[in-house]
């Protein structure tokens, strides 16, 4: 159990700056850059922070920074908001429970990553929820602020708490502890409402004032509020596509928008890529997705957004992997002449796209090959249920002959195993199946089985395989269904991978648990609220984390409230009124009570299309499906990178030094390769890659720094096309590295075909470091001695007097340079400037 739950609300700290604050403690918590900002592309800036009439916002992100810097709605709000007049939005992430022990053991909140902003010190502190366990980062994000949980505690001086996302089409578990819901997609209106309130805070409006504004928007909603309507972007289509004589990207036609790519992580993040958002909402109408019917209708954006926005992240953030985004990216229109004109285009500049979500229906290898002439992409099947009448009835046609096609295919070009993903406890099991002519079915696990040892027989190949348990989500034809037992979930999944790891496939399966928990917020009301905060209370953090989630407590959470979680998980009768129906999805109750009627006879229903023959209801006259009507015929033009003529059989190389300073200490050297390649691509520094699977720059560091090393001269190399002029190498580089890092020196090296390549790694003798002492002294250490030397500067036995580390930390130590030995000459260091001018003594050009 966590210790110390804030209790007190007097927290008086208003800006924070971790760097200064926490220094050297810093040191002893995981991944400290997930809490010391200093990104490329930070937009919310201090100065506006500091207004007393600036409406101060905070989206916070109820899981880890790595998982929140990857989520698109974050970064839509984040971009977005900072571009209003009289607003700033900062970004706050869940701790990690050893960062939130700091925070607690010092008194110190939670903050902005761009200001500094206490949390507590906002005036609307959003957070969007994604998943129904984020609800515990939620928690700990207030408690440790000192913002009150519940709404009937807070007070004048505490934020409007706003919760967005898909997991509030049922806001009923949240209710008492979120002040106000924003239902639906917030291009549709939210932007225009926190205009709003920037003017009723700039005239000196009240927290009140400002919240009761909030909750006369239609699609806001708040406890003891009648009625909420769903939001729905009309203009997601144009993606921001206006008429425009001279557009500053070159796309005919005219773009006038700036895309939500900033700021561009530090540290690695799960979705290492640009996302680009091909399409919202889905064609297929699976009946057990919650997404799928959540954002109907289908709006296929238009092709030429699309590349302006590809062009903005490649250019502007420095991405080389971009995702086509979309519940189903296999149904955008033109898709595969698309990708033709992205690849003519991207190919040479090492750039590759994904496109997940790829049903079989529209899986091709051909496209699939596209996709992976830079980065190989993997095979995905999501099957969900095998037999023929169980996927006509959740509406999710994937014939098995179409699957082992596709998979014989993909071996014979190359691939050599393929993932597939399963649910166990779709209400689809009505008895109906032998009167549809399908025959006795044996039990679901059964049938997963089967079908993958056909598959495999069949092709030869293993597979990875994934298995969850269904839990039904409001707002879906499913909505009324019972969800699986735990006891006969476990059962099942524990038959699965009996039988089917023995034979070389890789089994996953989701904790039959956390199903049951994500159950209970799915379909709960306020009394299930109760039961997360209670879990909180007892130290529950980052559910979705293996390795934090606490299962012995949650056991006796689920045990305890036993009746109410079999009363949600039962299921609801049809006649009644549902509990979140004063939520309008604008997807009418009739349409979901069909489907769930045809779900019992397994009869499939058409597609969501223009003139659809099964009306929903969300069409209206300015909202209708939309797809794609832009067809590309030919290869666009290519522009050419600012390089010299390549000399293939010559070695064109940058030396360069660079600082780290500030945030950037924390920053380990894994992140800081992927600041360099990022910001390589962001300069249109014409760098060389190298081969494979994962094509990285060709950067070569001389030493790897450890956390909380400061540093005034690291060295390191990179390949490039031909000469650059190193100069221009860092100015431009010096304009797009984050805070912390700077390139000091530059040189250009040319080495000579046959020339033996030295790298500056191979080179090393050692390094000089910044005395403990007065006087500004300097000691040169070699590479060798170096472990010892630090332990001795970061308290040990023999450390100098008045050194500047302490307390058994390397934090204060300031490595001045790191130093060449010569090859041929005696056992001294010497600049890598020097050492590569005597190696390559024509070929150098200093910079």
């Amino acid at each position: 159990m966590l210790e110390g739950i804030n209790t007190h609300q007097d927290m008086e700290t208003h800006y924070f700056n971790p760097v200064r604050e926490l220094g050297q403690a810093l040191l002893s918590v995981e991944k400290p850059g997930r809490y010391t900002g200093g990104e490329y592309g930070r937009l919310c800036k201090p100065a506006l922070g500091a207004d007393n009439r600036t409406l101060k916002t905070v989206i916070a992100f109820p899981d880890l920074y790595e998982i929140g810097m990857s989520n698109q709605a974050l970064r839509i709000l984040y971009n977005r908001l900072n571009r209003l007049d009289g607003v700033s939005c900062d970004r706050a992430f869940a701790p990690a429970p050893d960062f939130e022990q700091l925070l607690r053991g010092r008194n110190l909140p939670m903050y902005g990553l761009d200001t500094g902003i206490s949390l507590k010190n906002t005036d609307l502190l959003m957070f969007t929820l994604g998943y129904e366990l984020g609800i515990g980062g939620v928690f700990t994000i207030l408690d440790v602020s000192g913002i009150p949980l519940r709404c009937r505690d807070r007070r004048e001086d505490d934020p409007i708490v706003l919760m967005g996302g898909p997991c509030v089409s049922n806001p009923l578990p949240y209710a008492a502890f979120i002040d106000a819901f924003w239902i639906g997609e917030a291009e549709a209106g939210f932007f225009d409402l926190a205009v709003i309130l920037a003017g009723i805070k700039k005239s000196g409006g009240t927290r009140q004032d400002m919240l009761a504004r909030l909750v006369e928007h239609p699609s806001v909603w708040t406890k003891g509020k009648g009625r909420a309507v769903r939001a729905i972007d009309a203009n997601f289509a144009s993606g921001g596509m206006e008429a425009a004589s001279d557009s500053p990207n070159g796309v005919q036609g005219g773009v006038n928008f700036q895309p939500a790519i900033f700021p561009v992580p530090n540290m690695k993040v799960v979705h290492q890529h640009g996302s680009v958002e091909i399409m919202r909402g889905c064609a297929n109408g699976c009946r057990f997705c919650h997404a799928g019917c959540w954002y109907r209708p289908m709006r296929q954006k238009d092709a030429r957004a699309i590349e302006a926005e590809i062009e903005a992240f490649v250019r502007q953030g420095g991405y080389r992997e971009i995702s086509l985004s979309s519940l189903s990216s296999g149904d955008y229109r033109y898709l595969d002449t698309f990708i033709d004109a992205l690849n003519a285009k991207y190919r040479s500049q090492r750039i590759s796209f994904q496109l997940p979500s790829l049903k079989v229906s529209t899986f091709s290898l051909d496209l699939l090959e596209k996709i992976s002439e830079v980065r190989k992409s993997g095979l995905t099947f999501a099957v969900e249920t095998p037999a023929d009448f169980w996927q006509m009835a959740i509406n999710k046609k994937v014939s098995e002959q179409d699957v082992v096609s596709i998979l014989k295919e993909a071996r014979r070009r190359g691939w050599r195993t393929s993932k597939f993903y399963f649910m166990i406890g779709l209400p689809v099991h009505s008895g109906d199946e032998q009167r549809a002519g399908q025959g006795t079915l044996k039990s679901e696990e059964e049938e997963i089985a089967a079908f993958i040892e056909r598959a495999a027989a069949m092709t030869g190949l293993h597979f990875n395989i994934n298995v969850g348990t269904f839990v039904p989500k409001a707002h879906t034809p499913f909505q009324w269904a019972s969800q699986l037992e735990r006891g006969e979930s476990e059962r099942k999944l524990n038959y699965l991978r009996a039988r089917l790891k023995p034979q070389g496939h890789k089994v996953g399966i989701q904790d039959p648990l956390v199903s049951v928990i994500e159950g209970i917020a799915s379909r709960g009301d306020e009394r299930a609220g109760d039961i997360f905060e209670e879990a909180f209370k007892l130290g529950c953090r980052l559910d979705s984390w293996t390795e934090y989630f606490k299962r012995n407590t949650w056991e006796s959470l689920v045990e305890k409230s036993a009746p109410l979680v079999n009363e949600i998980n039962s299921g609801i009768d049809t006649a009644g009124v549902l509990p979140w129906a004063f939520i309008d999805s604008k997807v009418g109750k009739n349409y979901f009570l069909t489907e769930l009627k045809r779900s019992h006879g397994g009869e499939l229903t058409s597609p969501c299309i223009e003139n659809c023959t099964d009306f929903c209801g969300t069409c209206r006259k300015s909202l209708n499906v939309v797809e794609n009507n832009i067809q590309h015929e030919e290869k666009p033009h290519v522009a050419a990178l600012e390089t010299v003529s390549n000399l293939p059989a010559d070695t064109f190389r940058i030396l360069f030094s660079f600082e780290k300073r500030g945030s950037a200490v924390f920053q380990s050297h894994l992140c800081l390769l992927e600041i360099f390649a990022f910001a390589f691509v962001r300069a249109g520094i014409p760098v060389l890659y190298s081969q494979g699977f994962n094509p990285l720059p060709r950067l070569d560091i001389a030493s790897p720094l450890s956390l909380g090393i400061s540093a005034g001269g690291e060295i390191a190399a990179v390949d490039t096309e031909g000469l650059f002029d190193s100069g221009l190498f860092m100015e431009r580089l010096n304009a797009r590295l984050p805070e912390g890092l700077a390139v000091t020196r530059a040189m250009n090296v040319l080495i000579p075909a046959g020339q033996k390549k030295h790298s500056v790694s191979s080179l090393l003798w050692g390094y000089e470091y910044a005395s403990g002492g007065e006087g500004g002294k300097s000691d040169t250490v070699k590479a060798g001695e170096e472990k010892p030397y630090r332990a001795a500067r970061s308290g040990g036995a023999s450390a100098a007097a008045g050194d500047v580390a302490a307390g058994g930390s390397v934090y204060g130590l300031q490595r001045l340079s790191v130093l060449a030995r010569m090859p041929g000459v005696d056992d001294s260091g010497v600049s890598y400037f020097d050492a590569y001018r005597t190696l390559y003594p024509i070929a150098t050009v200093a910079g």
